[in-house]
């Protein structure tokens, strides 16, 4: 028997794979007016300690999907996950339905009550009927106590099954994942395991990529699995292992590093906005940038990093010719003669932004984003990327796609990563 938390756990592990299926329940999902983020989550955290995810469902708030969903799910799969129509509306009807299908009647919780009047008084709101509803719940269950909300999650058992129901509200639903679903899986099911290493390959679209690494890939032995994670700019390369195959996966890592001997990549899953935040908090320096095909996209992602006041500063839209010139200094003679988008330019605004927000290194970009503005000299997709740093400055011209917003995010990656070696070329010399 296992103490997981404060509950008693007597179910027997053993080496047993888990798969799941997650169910989100709500006619608003299926309308599209809400992003379904809960199961995103609840995949990666379930992924995250070895269990298998094999469905994810999106059903509406009625009686008879819910029921006969949860019926095809149990017999599928060994942990259901359940989100949504725990509500204290009437059209929230997931608790009854689900204590119909573990035949289970509904009854007064006195701790689940205190709970609520506790909640509501801290937020200074009245407890009314709806909320008292709430408090009603399946007997024959283990009651999760929502700190973040008025909906209790429920664990039902039957055999070797489990499912688990949670509100939809997504801070609530991830509270509950983390509070309890993850430590209590991992206490009652302590044979799964489940590891992976990450790695990003830079500049080599992911159909050559896998061709290069066909031969290798028919290699892997059982247990351990290759994925490609395409994203603007990159690909990344994940190395799963499952099961005991977790102790030959650090050989496979490393196997896979010499097949790509030669290529660009980088090491770990972080994004580059975090890698250049932590290179640049490392060494002490600051940075700006000059965004015009852009439009803010670079900044952006530096400032969705925790801590970036540290070493950024500051940027400059400057997608009007006049705004490069005023603002960043770069010489209309130039414009005319070469174009906005072009060598002379960034490397301008790159040496202008440093020199007007005062640091140490800078970023700019200038492009033709689409779906308009191209020409045959420089198409859509073409983007110069200029790079100033205390003692040089450098530029390098790409043409990406014909799609605004992955020319943006294939240029604002691309950025990141000239920067990033424009840092560290700067700091080992």
């Amino acid at each position: 028997m296992l103490l997981c938390g404060f509950y008693l756990i007597t179910k027997t592990t053993n080496d047993q794979q888990m798969n799941a299926i997650i169910i989100t329940i709500g006619d608003e999902i299926l309308m599209g007016q809400t992003l379904d983020t809960n199961s995103q989550y609840a995949a990666q955290r379930l992924t995250e300690i070895g269990v298998e995810l094999v469905e994810m469902l999106s059903i509406p708030d009625k009686g008879k999907e819910i029921a006969d969903t949860v019926e095809y799910a149990m017999g599928k799969s060994n942990l259901v996950i359940v989100t949504g129509g725990l509500g204290p509306t009437k059209d929230d009807i997931t608790k009854k339905v689900l204590a119909d299908y573990f035949n289970t009647p509904l009854v007064f919780n006195h701790e689940a009550m205190e709970w609520l009047e506790e909640l509501l008084q801290n937020r200074h709101m009245a407890m009314n009927e709806n909320n008292k509803s709430q408090a009603y719940l399946p007997r024959d269950c283990r009651i999760l106590r929502n700190f973040k909300g008025t909906a209790s999650g429920m664990w039902f058992e039957r055999g070797d099954k489990i499912l688990i129901s949670m509100p939809g509200v997504p801070f609530e639903m991830e509270h509950l994942v983390d509070s309890y679903v993850i430590p209590d899986l991992k206490c009652q099911y302590p044979s799964l395991q489940f590891e992976y290493r990450m790695l990003k390959v830079y500049d080599l679209p992911e159909s050559q990529l896998a061709h290069h690494l066909e031969a290798w890939e028919n290699t892997m032995s059982d247990g351990l699995s290759l994925a490609y994670l395409p994203s603007p700019g990159l690909v990344k390369l994940r190395i799963t292992a499952k099961g005991e195959a977790v102790n030959r996966l650090d050989a496979s890592y490393e196997s896979l590093k010499e097949v790509l001997t030669g290529l660009k990549y980088m090491e770990g899953e972080d994004s580059l906005e975090s890698q250049i935040g932590e290179i640049l908090r490392k060494n002490g320096v600051t940075i700006a940038t000059a965004e015009s095909c852009t439009g803010g996209e670079i900044s952006r992602l530096i400032t969705s990093i925790s801590g970036c006041s540290d070493y950024f500063k500051g940027s400059v839209v400057a997608y009007a010719n006049e705004v490069k010139v005023n603002a960043l200094g770069v010489q209309l003679v130039d414009i005319e003669r070469d174009g906005a988008v072009s060598e002379s330019v960034v490397l301008q605004m790159a040496e202008g932004v440093r020199k007007q927000i005062n640091t140490d290194y800078a970023v700019a970009t200038s492009g033709v984003a689409g779906p308009n503005g191209g020409t045959e000299e420089k198409p859509i997709g073409t983007v110069w990327i200029g790079v100033a740093t205390p003692t040089r400055t450098f530029a390098k011209k790409f043409v990406f796609s014909f799609t605004r917003e992955r020319n943006i995010a294939k240029a604002a990656s691309k950025a990141l990563e000239m920067l990033i070696e424009g840092v560290l070329t700067e700091r080992n010399n």
